[in-house]
């Protein structure tokens, strides 16, 4: 299934999504091809908001706000990511759940590739409109989904392990 369907059946179904993932193997590279994208996108969903701080704002160049948030997105952002992942997997055992180091790192990868669509509405509209009611709503509807699309990684991630454990 390619890349863009994944994402849609992220919101309805990702356990499937994640049961599809996980069973190509470890691949490290597709993880870090995830990350990287979503990455990618995040920084491309600050464009709109960052050039109207910057039309509004005769300090900062729209140049010195974009290094900023690149700076941001494709150094820290991946680096915490990491960190964040490693908390969850330890998190996953201190819960007595079956994981690995891999299949949490590809479930938060994951994760933050599937709700970018909804991460560049939210850059939109904050371009747009200004960090308003309505940038609010759609961040707090992109924290929900991200939320959800974890946690239901995070089952399917023990799941499969309890089931690979019990048959091993």
């Amino acid at each position: 299934m390619s890349i863009t369907n994944n994402v849609i059946a992220s919101y309805t179904a990702p356990r499937e999504v994640f049961r599809r993932l996980l069973s190509h193997g470890r691949r490290e590279d597709r993880a870090l091809v995830f990350l990287m994208v979503a990455c990618g996108l995040g920084f491309v969903a600050q464009w709109p908001r960052l050039a109207r701080y910057a039309a509004l704002s005769d300090d900062i160049p729209l140049q010195g706000y974009l290094v900023g948030a690149l700076f941001a997105w494709m150094f820290l952002v991946p680096l915490l990511s990491y960190g964040l992942a490693g908390l969850l997997h330890l998190g996953m055992l201190a819960l007595r759940r079956r994981s690995s180091w891999f299949a949490t790192r590809m479930v938060l990868f994951w994760t933050m590739l599937a709700v970018t669509p909804l991460l560049l509405l939210q850059g939109l509209l904050a371009g747009i409109a200004g960090q308003g009611a309505g940038a609010a709503l759609i961040g707090f509807v992109v924290l929900l989904a991200f939320v959800y699309i974890l946690v239901q990684g995070l089952r399917e991630v023990a799941r499969t392990h309890a089931a690979t454990a019990v048959s091993a």
